[in-house]
């Protein structure tokens, strides 16, 4: 059997650890047993060496072909003008930071999967060159994104580097298969990702006796990226699949209604097995047809004109007293199931005194009493489209902080490799909202967490000046008579797959209408430490000082330079309901719109809410204007599994998504995060 070379790491260790190797997040964890390339920052020390010049290891010693990841490299007579290899890849000296004469941090460069020399050097002193075979190690597959919540039915994509994975490819993460797996290419697989705990876990992948395994990649928490649930298979011809599943747990729902048509009398309706499945069987079912699936206790969802033959859907619970009594305790939902790691590090100016901290000569001195210097450290955020927000004071670095060579900070995370950026300027609390003028940043990748844990020696390099400037071109859409009243535009930097870095240059909200051009200055340059990163352009046009509906959205507009201005003129109309009428009765059934103009969209999401909250109706439609038939679902009789009468509140989305294919619909795709462009407005009624 061929073994990835992640796994060749092991073998020294297993030596010394006789009982096995154990993932940090196993539930009977030993804390004297440590995991190859988990993040304690807390490792045994490397061994003593008498070489003035070694080159002693990496930590971690392993990371994906794609680089980019933080690495610490440990060894001994590195000076400030040390230079690493990976391979015969050279580190771009932009993402050295020399630490001490023991260590230095750079930015792992792409490579190919497998083991690779590392190399240091001091300047052009080949004396001090030194290798180190195997140091590092090139992972043949990486996950995007590598987390997601415990309940799974998330779909990930898997990329190797140099494989062939074919249709006798098994992937599995956490030793649980991905069902269903789909080879979409030699090199990509998408994984429908099992139910989980709460962790970091291995994601393995076979094909013949062909192997390869990252012990770390990926990570089960409390979040949702929306990749899960939706419409896939053949075209509907006889059989149609329906599986139910509970979101927040993951459980199989048994006893769920299954309807196929748009009036109970006339439809297919089944219930699903104990596994919360059902396949049902008809002549009938030779076109697209309406699906709808109600459960008792969970919130329904309907997919209009469904045109294949499997349908998978995650059921919110319906969390109320009256369940409670029927089904025991309300299922578990909330909060965060994993405990927050702690990472530490510093922030590390430019010195001409090696080794020692550099003072932040790049940000201007503060000009009265009110002022100071300050910097924060921030992870990066799912929204491109978020304001940034100035964290507490109690947060701030200054420079009278403690630190080696740098600017202490602390910072607490979830998830398993994480990244940080960090902003450095002139504060003043004294005013009202604060003020925070950035003038320098850093941002560093792949920092490790797990938790319970302390993720030591994280070192950001505040080197990158925010002097760029993105010039966007917006035509704003005609208002209606309830809105939009001002344009809200931003610009964020999408880091990898990591996230979004928010700055506080990134948000202008003039008023409509508005055609012309918004500058936004103070944004950095997209080299070092950035390489890679891309400029995200967003615009919605928004209703009243708090942003609200009617809006249109148009985001994720991105460039990789500020040379050229971003034109933004394709918002969406806003949404006009037309059945029900605003403010008159409903009967449950029918619902018609059109749009106010702007860009045709490609699918149009009602999200009905009664119960003063309580329960919602989701009902995705593949089109744009439209009038829509929906079975009664409270005929059914099940407890709180349909809209109860009384006040409902109507809203609609309609969105156009990159590459739509409404045979393929996932969760992600009636949301608003999975939208290039969307429109939406609520509407009152009563049922």
């Amino acid at each position: 059997m061929v073994v990835s070379a992640t796994l060749g790491l092991l073998g020294a260790c297993i030596a010394s650890a006789p009982e096995g190797i154990r993932r940090q997040t196993d539930q009977d964890e030993d804390p004297d047993l440590i995991e190859p390339g988990s993040p304690t920052g807390e490792r045994p020390p490397l061994p003593p060496t008498s070489d003035p010049h070694a080159l002693l290891g990496a930590d971690p010693p392993h990371g994906p072909f794609t680089g980019g990841q933080r690495v610490l490299i440990q060894g001994s007579g590195f000076t400030s003008s040390v230079r690493v290899w990976f391979g015969d890849t050279e580190v771009d000296p932009a993402s050295v930071i020399p630490v001490d004469p023991g260590r230095v941090q750079v930015v792992a460069p792409p490579g190919s999967a497998g083991a690779v020399a590392l190399t240091s050097q001091n300047g052009d002193d080949s004396s001090t060159r030194r290798s180190l075979p195997g140091g590092y190690t090139y992972d043949a597959l990486y996950a995007v994104p590598n987390a997601g919540p415990v309940s799974g039915g998330n779909v990930i994509e898997i990329y190797g580097h140099g494989t062939s994975w074919d249709g006798s490819t098994i992937a599995r993460v956490d030793q649980k298969p991905c069902d269903p797996l789909v080879v979409d290419s030699p090199e990509k697989l998408l994984c429908t990702v099992p139910k989980g705990t709460p962790g970091t876990k291995t994601v393995a992948v076979s094909t013949g006796d062909v192997s390869h395994l990252v012990l770390d990649g990926y990570s089960y928490e409390d979040s949702e990226n929306g990749f899960k649930g939706g419409l896939s298979g053949l075209p509907l011809d006889g059989k149609l699949k329906v599986l139910v599943f509970n979101n927040f747990t993951g459980d199989p729902i048994p006893a769920a209604r299954v309807i196929v048509g748009t009036d109970l009398a006339s439809a297919l309706v089944r219930e699903t097995d104990a596994s919360g499945v059902t396949l049902i069987e008809d002549a009938s079912l030779d076109g697209p047809r309406t699906v709808s699936i109600a459960a008792t206790c969970h919130s329904p969802i309907s997919f209009v004109d469904v045109p294949v033959n499997t349908v998978t859907v995650y059921l919110d619970p319906v969390l109320t007293p009256a369940c409670a009594e029927t089904f025991g305790n309300p299922p578990p939902v909330g909060g965060n199931a994993v405990s927050p790691g702690l990472i530490e590090g510093e922030l590390v100016w430019d010195t001409i005194h090696e080794f020692q901290k550099g003072d932040w000569l790049n940000i201007p001195e503060p000009r009265g009493p009110n002022e100071r210097l300050a910097a924060y450290v921030m992870l990066v955020n799912s929204d491109a489209s978020g304001s940034f927000y100035l964290p507490s004071p109690t947060s701030a670095i200054t420079p009278d902080s403690a630190g080696s060579n740098g600017y202490g900070f602390r910072l607490y995370a979830t998830g398993s490799n994480r990244a940080l950026y960090a902003l450095a300027g002139i504060e003043n609390r004294t005013v009202s909202p604060p003020r925070f003028t950035a003038y320098v940043m850093g941002a560093v990748r792949g920092v490790p967490v797990a938790p319970g844990v302390t993720t030591r020696g994280v070192y950001i390099a505040m080197r990158k000046t925010l002097d760029q400037a993105l010039v966007m071109d917006i035509s704003s859409p005609s208002p209606g008579p309830k809105g939009p009243d001002r344009i809200r535009a931003s610009v964020s930097i999408m880091y990898g797959n990591d996230g979004y870095i928010n700055l506080p240059v990134g948000v202008q909200t003039p008023l409509i209408p508005f055609n012309g051009q918004l500058s936004f200055v103070g944004l950095p340059a997209l080299t070092g430490d950035l390489a890679g990163a891309v400029y995200v352009s967003t615009a919605r046009a928004v209703t009243g000082p708090g942003g609200l509906a009617p809006m249109s959205v148009v985001g994720r507009l991105l460039t990789t330079t500020t040379s050229q201005r971003v034109v933004i003129d394709d918002f969406v109309g806003p949404p006009v309901l037309q059945s029900p009428a605003i403010n008159t009765n409903w009967n449950g059934t029918h619902l018609s719109l059109t749009y106010a103009g702007g860009s045709p969209v490609d699918i149009s999401v009602y999200d009905l809410v009664s119960g003063n909250g309580l329960l919602r109706w989701t009902v995705a439609v593949p089109a744009a204007a439209h009038s829509i038939q929906l079975p009664d679902l409270r005929a059914l009789g099940l407890l709180h599994g349909a809209l109860p009468s009384g006040p409902v509140t109507i809203g609609v989305y309609g969105g156009r998504v990159d590459g739509f294919d409404y045979a393929k619909l996932r969760y992600r795709d009636i949301r608003p995060a999975g939208m290039k462009a969307y429109s939406t407005d609520s509407f009152n009624a009563h049922l």
